[in-house]
């Protein structure tokens, strides 16, 4: 039971907040470069 209450503390302690506003900026930040790279291939029609 240590290796449960263990494993439950650690995920406790995780600054799930802080990933997902990690999460959201390269989702962001890669957005811009995608959109270029259509548009590109699309001959500058989206």
């Amino acid at each position: 039971m240590d290796f449960l209450t263990d494993l439950v503390n650690n995920l406790s302690s995780i600054n799930f907040e802080g990933i997902f506003k990690l999460v959201a900026l390269a989702a962001v930040v890669l957005s811009g470069p995608l959109v270029i790279v259509l548009l590109a291939f699309r001959g500058g029609d989206l």
